[in-house]
């Protein structure tokens, strides 16, 4: 008898690409799914050997006595993938594997995709040392024109033993359809302005950085973060997390006066919400629990409608920034996707109030890319946010690592040239976004690092905004009197902490901008 991986295997290599063009198949539908029972339970794997598994039965095992890689390796039915967002799950158990070199490598369980746009190593982040069965799981986006998928077990540049088990590639989401008939009519925007131009801020800022941004600098709206630093930034309960967000909503209302006065508008983005895990920049992020735990999602829906309560009558908020840079890895089989979750919060909001824009970024990082792999969300009102940092390479040369290459814009970025047309290629996907849904769109962040050589970073803000400026989209600047490597009120050495004693090109470039702005009457 056929054991059911042989049997998957078999059916992979037979079905025709022409079926993977029928009706997209539902979230949890499994491409793959090994359980390695039966004595063929290796047949189509290259390596490895069956051991004792997950509460019984057989598992795939590989091991190392030296440090090295040993692997196992499947080929995936990529025709029928194509498209989707997929999320990988196994079981894994670990006997005294030796600490990475990198920290890409160590136990192995990814899946290289291969094809024409490049190649990617979606993988799941796994720990060293020891450790009983747990289960572990990722995410990942398979380009449409993805040629070759390849799931890969086992262990790389370490030693030690690794078992894996019930192991599945399922859906996540499936292709992003576009509408049958061209949508038409007015576009929602949340505001009646010609643009909004401005910045986002630090929730530390004073009357005195207010009164700078809004009337010296005639910017018309500030993104006010609400974000949680330090090494403690993880708090312990739910309640301690609304003692704190409380807290943070007292800043702003204590604020919102001054924007009044000083002519912003707020764009509120919860950048930090319950459940998320500190980033390497050491603020908590929109990840985490966020999408493991169904009710820490229904925290967050339930402090989204506490909040549009609180500011639904403020003429002053111009929109609800759901959560910044949203990063699902693999969501937990009992909770919402980024797109079902923001769903719920937006209709959530809804219910106390139908005036202010709601503000969604797509998962995986709010980027260009993520923008065109998303759909709408089924709710009113809703203005869809992209984040422009590409190439990253340039925008962060020096952020997270000192030494390194110091690239220059326009030029040859890690091999390939960058300049205007590339960047308008970037950001291709936002516009497609934008015209297939006739949607509005806002650049919630954008920026080049200070000490880019050569003022480079000016060459690359004033592309990007005329960018932004030629599809009539609003932007916030990253950042305003926030962390100074961001600021264009220093100048590009690195080593000087001082303002500028006269405004650098990259701030003039912004007050070009800022002139053009309109103001709201409120």
């Amino acid at each position: 008898m056929l054991t059911k991986p042989l049997l998957l295997l078999l059916a992979c290599a037979v079905w025709s690409s022409a079926f993977a063009e029928d009706a997209p198949k539902p979230r949890g539908y499994a491409f793959a799914r090994f359980d390695f029972e039966g004595s063929q339970a290796l047949q189509g794997w290259s390596g490895g050997r069956l051991d004792t598994g997950y509460q019984g039965g057989q598992s795939l095992m590989l091991e190392r006595s030296t440090p090295g890689s040993s692997v196992a390796t499947v080929r995936l039915p990529v025709e029928l993938m194509r498209g989707y967002t997929v999320y990988g799950y196994a079981m894994i158990k670990a006997a005294n594997v030796s600490p990475k070199p990198q920290p890409w490598n160590g136990i192995k369980f990814m899946v290289p995709i291969e094809g024409p746009s490049g190649k990617t190593w979606p993988q799941a982040p796994l720990d060293t040392g020891s450790f009983d069965w747990k289960k572990a799981s990722f995410a990942m986006r398979v380009p449409r024109d993805a040629t070759n998928m390849t799931l890969v077990l086992g262990l790389e540049a370490v030693s030690g033993q690794v078992w894996f088990d019930d192991v599945r590639l399922v859906v996540g989401k499936p292709p992003v359809q576009p509408p049958a008939q061209p949508i038409t009519g007015p576009v929602f925007r949340g505001h009646n302005l010609p643009r909004l131009r401005g910045a986002m801020i630090s929730p530390n800022i004073d009357e005195a950085g207010l009164r700078t941004l809004g009337r010296e600098w005639n910017a018309n709206l500030i993104r006010w973060q609400l974000i949680r630093y330090g090494p403690a930034a993880r708090l312990a309960s739910a309640a301690d997390y609304d003692a704190w967000l409380d807290k943070e909503l007292a800043r702003l209302d204590a604020a919102l006066p001054l924007c009044r006065q000083y002519g912003l508008l707020v764009a509120l983005d919860l950048h930090s919400p319950w459940g998320g895990k500190p980033t390497v920049s050491g603020y908590v992020g929109s990840d985490g629990d966020l999408f493991t735990d169904r009710a820490c999602q229904n925290h967050f829906v339930e402090g989204w409608k506490r909040i549009a309560a609180r500011y639904k009558d403020s003429p002053v908020i111009w929109g609800y920034d759901l959560a910044n840079e949203p990063v699902e890895g693999a969501v937990a089989e009992d909770c919402d996707d980024w797109h079902g979750l923001a769903e719920r919060a937006a209709k959530a909001i809804r219910t106390v109030d139908t005036r202010h824009a709601i503000i969604v970024e797509a998962n995986d990082w709010g980027g260009p890319d993520a923008l065109g792999a998303f759909r709408p969300i089924d709710a009113p009102g809703v203005v869809y946010s992209a984040h422009m940092y590409v190439p990253g390479a340039f925008t962060h040369q020096g952020v997270h690592q000192k030494d390194g290459p110091a690239y220059r814009y326009p030029g040859v970025i890690e091999g390939s040239p960058w300049d205007k047309a590339a960047l308008e290629r970037a950001l291709a996907p936002v516009v497609a976004f934008q015209k297939t849904w006739n949607a509005a769109i806002y650049i919630g962040e954008f920026s080049a690092i200070r000490w880019a050589p050569d003022q480079s970073a000016e060459r690359y803000l004033r592309d990007v905004i005329a960018i932004f400026e030629s599809h009539g989209w609003d932007w916030s600047y990253h950042a305003f009197r926030e962390w100074s490597g961001w600021s264009v009120e220093h100048t590009e050495d690195r080593d000087d902490p001082r303002p500028a004693a006269r405004p650098t090109g990259r701030q003039k470039l912004l007050l070009e901008w800022f002139a053009r702005n309109q103001k709201p009457k409120f």
